[in-house]
């Protein structure tokens, strides 16, 4: 098969065919950085990185462009509520989403650029459009004249006559028509302004997104992605102002469903927010990033306590088969082994055609989940060469869903590179050596002492289990 997306525009699902072979390039609307990141806002991060594990397991050379909205509407008002300058808003909460991002693993962007940044680019595109036609300035703004571009409303499938007026701006009268939105701003006491040709002010929301991706990606691209609610107007009028600019913008586009607490969508305006400081006491960052993978991208993800209890224990079953396995094999285990002549790079068809189709994930975890049954199976029947087929199809199955609990990513995260590995030799030591000391108790026939040894190392956090080729351990999740 060949790689399959659902492309928002043509609300269809398309076959991926990049603009130059072998490469393809992606842009995601990043956070606006007015207050920490909650669980919601990783939904949108974890399903985008599976698509670029996916695309580069599938042969692609990927460029990757996540933003970061710095300045906005929001951030002022949270600036404004605090007494702090702007910036500071914006620092701070940019370092928690860039921590959460890497605390569930995701890849970072090639490049990651500031809004803020990137005002010249912005006013370039602002006297395209003017000078085309298709933008105006008025009462010391710069609106973009919805009238101009007959092609208004196409992604979002909305007719002009049906629009609300846009809400992106103070209505002073100088806009020709409501729906008209803003791209530049004039400047008001107190906050940021860049000069322009046109006054002193900063961009408006959708204008910042325009100019970011077509500087690092070309003014043509492969993939533009978000979430739902961004379809409009977020995305309608970057599309928009981007092809009245000339520009041929992004090819498909791709937008992941939201995640819902109590039937409503979750955000911070609502207060319902889930923060992923709170949700990662509660459980692993492994753990987290299981329960937004699960469901397909782009359905709606419905938050409960149970449903992310559920995920746990469904991650941690295939965490101890690839442990457990990794001790009966050894370095035999570990080592990579090419599968059977229609299973390249160790993936089985089942799991490679249910990404190919349209990323859905939830088949692809089925194969996961058969894997890990047989893998087990193999393990019960000391079949060691069935065992290590199934762990070696296992890890390159979670290594595109980003899930593989041997990758480095999860074990170097406890204090740096190799961290997680010095400290997991330490800890297996010392508890080999305990387990010695219950086997000698054992021996000599002072089961009591045994007893006690196995009891301290449960209380402790350490789960022993003995079995007919020894005692085993791991730690109680």
């Amino acid at each position: 098969m060949t790689l399959h997306l659902h492309d928002t525009a043509a609300r269809a699902v398309r076959e991926f065919a990049p603009i130059t072979p072998g490469q393809a390039s992606v842009y995601l609307c990043g956070a606006t950085v007015q207050a920490p990141p909650h669980i919601g806002h990783l939904r949108s991060a974890v399903c985008f990185d599976v698509l670029i594990r996916w695309l580069e397991a599938s042969g692609y050379r990927v460029t990757f462009c996540r933003n970061v909205t710095d300045i906005e509407d929001k951030i002022l008002r949270t600036a404004q509520r605090e007494g702090v300058p702007p910036w500071i808003v914006a620092e701070r909460n940019q370092r928690a989403f860039t921590w959460a991002y890497d605390a569930v693993g995701c890849r970072p962007p090639d490049i990651e650029p500031r809004a803020t940044g990137h005002i010249p680019e912005m006013i370039v595109l602002i006297r395209r459009l003017i000078e085309r036609g298709h933008a105006y300035p008025g009462g010391g703004d710069v609106y973009f004249d919805v009238h101009s571009y007959p092609e208004y409303g196409a992604l979002s499938g909305q007719r002009l006559d049906q629009m609300r007026p846009a809400e992106d701006s103070d209505d002073t009268g100088a806009k020709r028509d409501p729906r008209d939105f803003t791209l530049w701003k004039g400047a008001k006491p107190g906050e940021p302004y860049w000069e322009t040709p046109w006054g002193s002010g900063r961009p408006g929301w959708h204008l910042e997104c325009s100019a970011m991706s077509t500087k690092y990606l070309g003014p043509t691209f492969d993939i533009h992605g978000g979430g739902m609610d961004l379809i409009f107007p977020h995305h309608e009028n970057e599309l928009a102002q981007s092809r009245a600019a000339g520009d041929g913008f992004a090819r498909y586009w791709l937008h992941n469903g939201l995640l819902g607490l109590a039937g409503e969508k979750m955000s911070k305006s609502l207060g319902n927010s889930l923060l992923v400081t709170d949700v990662l006491s509660r459980v692993r960052p492994a753990e987290l990033r299981y329960y937004l993978v699960q469901a397909h991208y782009r359905s709606l993800l419905e938050y409960s306590e149970e449903a992310l209890e559920e995920s746990v224990a469904a991650n941690q079953r295939i965490e101890r088969f690839v442990v457990r396995a990794s001790e009966v094999l050894g370095r035999l285990g570990l080592d990579a082994a090419a599968g059977p002549a229609d299973e390249p790079l160790g993936l089985p068809v089942s799991f490679r055609s249910a990404m190919d189709e349209d990323l859905a994930v939830p088949a692809a975890l089925a194969a996961v989940h058969a894997c890990v049954r047989d893998g087990n199976q193999a393990l019960a029947a000391s079949d060691k060469a069935a065992a290590r087929a199934s762990l070696v199809r296992l890890r390159a199955m979670l290594a595109v869903l980003g899930l593989d609990p041997l990758a480095p990513h999860w074990s170097d995260s406890a204090g740096g590179p190799g961290a997680g590995d010095r400290l997991r030799d330490v800890v297996g030591s010392l508890v080999k050596l305990t387990l010695q000391q219950r086997d000698a108790a054992r021996a000599r026939r002072d089961y009591a002492t045994a007893d006690a040894i196995r009891d301290g190392l449960e209380e402790i956090g350490v789960l022993v289990e003995d079995t007919p080729e020894g005692p085993r351990w791991e730690l109680k999740r």
